[in-house]
């Protein structure tokens, strides 16, 4: 960690100050100056400014003059001695400054401004026409940095479009979701005005999904053809381009550099490709994406069934009142109702399973289903007779030994596979589908002990190591299987 890391920064003090108000306002034009290429200020510019506002009506020179004096202590502003239209000593003597504000009160006051627009809600939007734009973006860089003759500045110009439009994808999308999950559009979206947006975001959503599934699998294919020679090649380039620049400060070491843009091309490929084992953040951006579309979409139907709930329907209940008056007949009123208002006395029917898969066999075409139908008499107890007791004592004893020749098997098997009290999975044959399951449980028990011991069914203590970060392939019957360059000792064996 970086020891400028753990400093404190004095020039953010004039946010929180007691006199925040009066320093904020003061920095404000300042900064809204610098903006206009006016980056010097004499104090009664300041003052005349911060006059206009009814706010500072009792406010004197002295008190700006003591606020400049606090934000020069707080390297905030730098003073200037001005020395340009002096004409006598005593003028010098009064020593007649200019102000300018410094690198790092402009930064602070255009994040401030950047808050001040945000508002308290997420911004950002999902904008697939960025994955395109990123594609194209990539493709050139790598085509520029495989070209001979391609110059240091069109080389970083690219890079930093490859970049800008990297962490502006990022940034938009994970504002926009954050935007949709917030609690006040939670709150938004259970109110009945939300049904008329409903179709725009979940359209604006889908097309994001479908932008995003035509687009990633490319840049995914572009990240993993990079070569590590090539990202280091990138690396070095944009460094001494950037060291290349005249500038009258300190300059940074060329490893410091280069490993600067190494991590940035390391993040963008960690954020498509993930690391480590874990999921990548395309794949997480995806799922809340889909997560969302399935939440607003609920939320939809949830308003509609609640709306139909409130609907009159007296105009339903007239039609069919008027339905009913123009049949004379008895029997086809009766089919009428039964159409509308269902089966008046309805019957409880039971069948069992299919006895087919067949998705198009017809309930006619099976066999019927015999249900024994017990009286409803709360005496009622099925009759039962006495049976005799059966002894099934060989088929448990054969099933006994059959069981213990498939052990005593699998004991002789796994015998033929240790080597010196232990089984390195690198070195093992072609193995039977049940060792591969057996050793795989010894593996689970270890890791889920503390020590990476565990006790298996022949009684013995086994140790799991891993000799190195290696991956070893596991030869069975019935395929490959890749795993760690574990190691399974035998602890208590001779």
């Amino acid at each position: 960690m970086e020891e400028k890391l753990r400093k404190p920064i004095p020039e953010a003090s004039y946010l929180t100050a007691a006199n925040a108000d009066r320093y904020r306002s003061i920095l404000r034009y300042f900064y809204q100056q610098h903006e206009r290429l006016r980056y010097y200020l004499f104090p009664e510019e300041v003052f005349a400014h911060l006059k206009q506002d009814p706010y500072f009506a009792g406010y004197s020179e002295e008190q700006l003059q003591q606020d400049l004096n606090q934000l020069v202590e707080w390297k905030n502003l730098i003073p200037r001695q001005d020395t340009g239209k002096v004409s006598t000593i005593e003028e010098f003597k009064k020593k007649r400054f200019r102000y300018q504000c410094t690198p790092y009160t402009v930064e602070i006051e255009r994040m401030v401004q950047r808050l001040e627009q945000m508002g308290d809600s997420f911004g950002g939007s999902l904008e697939g026409t960025l994955f395109d734009r990123l594609l194209n973006l990539l493709q050139g860089f790598i085509s520029a940095l495989e070209r001979k003759g391609t110059s240091g500045e069109d080389l970083h110009a690219l890079w930093e479009e490859v970049h800008e439009t990297f962490r502006k994808l990022t940034k938009n999308a994970t504002d926009y979701l954050a935007y949709l999950q917030s609690e006040k559009v939670e709150e938004m979206m259970q109110a009945e005005a939300f049904l008329a947006y409903k179709e725009a975001i979940t359209q604006y959503l889908r097309s994001f999904m479908t932008a995003l599934q035509r687009t990633s699998l490319r840049i995914e294919a572009v990240l993993k053809d990079t070569r590590e020679e090539e990202r280091q090649k990138m690396a070095g380039l944009l460094a001494e381009y950037y060291l290349g620049i005249p500038r009258l400060d300190e300059r940074p070491p060329r490893e410091r550099v280069a490993a600067r843009y190494y991590r940035q091309w390391e993040d963008m490929a960690s954020w498509f490709l993930g690391q480590g084992g874990r999921e990548s953040d395309l794949v997480y951006l995806q799922r809340v994406t889909s997560d969302t579309i399935r939440r607003i979409t609920r939320y939809a139907q949830r308003l509609g069934e609640r709306h139909h709930n409130f609907k009159s329907r007296r105009k339903d209940y007239l039609h069919l009142a008027t339905w009913f008056s123009s049949i004379a007949d008895l029997e086809e009123a009766h089919k009428l109702s039964a159409c509308v208002f269902g089966v008046l006395e309805t019957r409880h029917l039971y069948a069992g399973p299919m006895p087919t898969e067949d998705i198009y066999a017809d309930v006619w075409d099976v066999e019927p289903t015999e249900l024994t139908i017990n009286p409803r008499i709360r005496n009622y107890r099925p009759k039962t007779r006495p049976n005799a007791v059966v002894s099934h004592r060989e088929e448990k004893e054969a099933i006994r030994q059959r069981y213990l020749e498939e052990r005593q098997a699998e004991q002789k098997l796994l015998q033929g596979l240790k080597r010196q009290n232990r089984i390195v999975l690198g070195e093992l044959p072609v193995v039977e589908a049940r060792v591969r399951k057996i050793l795989l449980g010894w593996i689970e028990r270890c890791m889920a002990s503390s020590d990476g011991v565990a006790k298996i069914e022949t009684g013995h203590r086994v140790k799991l190591e891993k000799k190195d970060s290696n991956k070893v392939v596991l030869r069975c019957e019935d395929g490959l299987l890749i795993l760690p360059n574990y190691v399974l000792h035998f602890l208590d064996v001779g």
